[in-house]
């Protein structure tokens, strides 16, 4: 397959220098395009976008140096480098120049072996820059990562002392609790034996009956084992969040390791419940998986990631389906929602650095980049259906043992 052919876009009125130019440049195997003053020229770079630009300085109209500095005003041209070409080689007008935003001259008459040559070095400048470019967003890319994994292991080191900090006095509470129930239910038979024993007099028994009418002793028997039932349950919730950050973050294993990933589905939805709750029902179809060698915080991370943005596609009320199962020595979890759906173009980009569909401030664009590599670190791979109004599916595949995968 031939390279693409660079552009370049020569700017003069004098058709003779045009001619020699086009001729020659074509010969090298450069694409030609002209203009004949700067108002063409602007819209010219703006429809093409050329590689590079040829531009004379004196023209009718807007002359080459306004010309210049109304390309360098807009962020799709701006990157273009421009080399003048001029006859005024005082210094005053070479600077006025490259305050303009050229990147080099050359003096009429043109040498086209001259011309040529700086071409050749300022088009190798901007593959340059380019690739710089391209590093520094790579780079930017890791170096996110690595906050999101510090932050993982913070995360991490945050549940290990939560759960310990908040299980200690879980334990006191619910002890108390189950004593408090003891002594009460004690006191309500000595109210009943009271009751008893004063039945032989018909005086006792009115004051005892209207002393526990007062005190309404029915309705709090009654309503003291609702309380009871209803603290217990609250005590239970604090314990399985506690669990779940637990389960969640895995602080005291980073390493591969077989691991339920039910377990870790169940303790991350405890996680998210929040995001969730007034957004979506969840609803799960869980198969037969095995245990799965895998580092389980890092995916848990993953199920995390996806089941949030499964909440954040639903705009009012929808559904969040969770399916596992297994094929040979594969696993598999879809996580689909009924939220707006995706097109063709925006799927092909998911997955990159940076790359989202929300508004400004809202997410980094990073969830999906790190759930991807998270995903292909333990030799698995993500797939996407997605269609608009319909609705998105993710999901990931992962081999049950690591040697398994491809």
């Amino acid at each position: 397959m031939k390279p693409e052919r660079q552009t370049i876009l020569i700017v003069d009125d004098v058709p003779a220098n045009i001619g020699v130019l086009v001729d020659f440049l074509e010969e090298k195997q450069f694409r030609v395009l002209v203009a004949r003053d700067g108002e063409e020229a602007l819209a010219r770079c703006q429809l093409v976008k050329p590689d590079l630009v040829l531009l004379d300085v004196m023209m009718p109209g807007i002359d080459g140096l306004e010309t210049c500095r109304r390309l360098k005003q807009h962020s799709e041209t701006v990157h273009i480098p421009v080399i003048f070409m001029t006859a005024m080689t005082d210094s005053d007008n070479v600077v006025a120049a490259f305050e303009a935003g050229g990147v080099d001259y050359v003096t009429k008459p043109i040498r086209i072996t001259e011309v040529l040559a700086r071409i050749h070095t300022h088009l190798a400048l901007r593959e340059m820059h380019r690739q710089l470019s391209a590093q520094n967003t790579l780079l930017q890319a890791t170096n996110d990562r690595l906050l999101q994994a510090e932050k993982m292991a913070s995360i991490g080191q945050l549940a290990a002392g939560v759960a310990h900090e908040i299980n200690n006095p879980i334990g006191f509470v619910n002890c108390n609790l189950g004593n408090l129930q003891t002594y009460v239910t004690t006191l309500f038979g000595v109210i009943d034996d009271f009751q008893q024993a004063a039945a032989a007099t018909r005086a006792v028994a009115a004051r005892m009956a209207e002393l526990k009418e007062a005190a309404e002793v029915d309705f709090i028997r009654h309503d003291f084992a609702a309380l009871m039932d209803e603290s217990r349950d609250g005590l239970q919730r604090v314990k399985d969040i506690v669990q779940a950050l637990k389960d969640f973050a895995h602080a005291d294993n980073a390493n591969t390791a077989s691991a339920d990933l039910h377990q870790g589905l169940d303790s991350t939805l405890h996680i998210v419940s929040s995001e969730i709750r007034n957004k979506a029902d969840v609803v799960k179809e869980y198969g037969d998986l095995p245990p799965v060698e895998c580092v389980a915080s890092q995916l848990n991370q993953v199920f995390m990631n996806l089941l949030v943005n499964a909440a954040h596609a639903i705009a009012v009320k929808g559904v969040i389906t969770i399916r596992t199962g297994r094929a040979g020595q594969w696993v598999w979890i879809e996580i689909g929602d009924t939220g707006a759906g995706m097109d063709a173009e925006t799927i092909q980009r998911i997955f990159e650095p940076f790359f989202t569909t929300k508004p400004i401030g809202i997410g980094t664009g990073l969830g999906l980049s790190v759930s991807y590599g998270i995903v292909k670190r333990h030799g698995g791979r993500i797939d996407v259906h997605s269609e608009l109004g319909t609705g998105s599916q993710f999901t990931v595949h992962l081999p049950i043992h690591r040697e398994a995968s491809p």
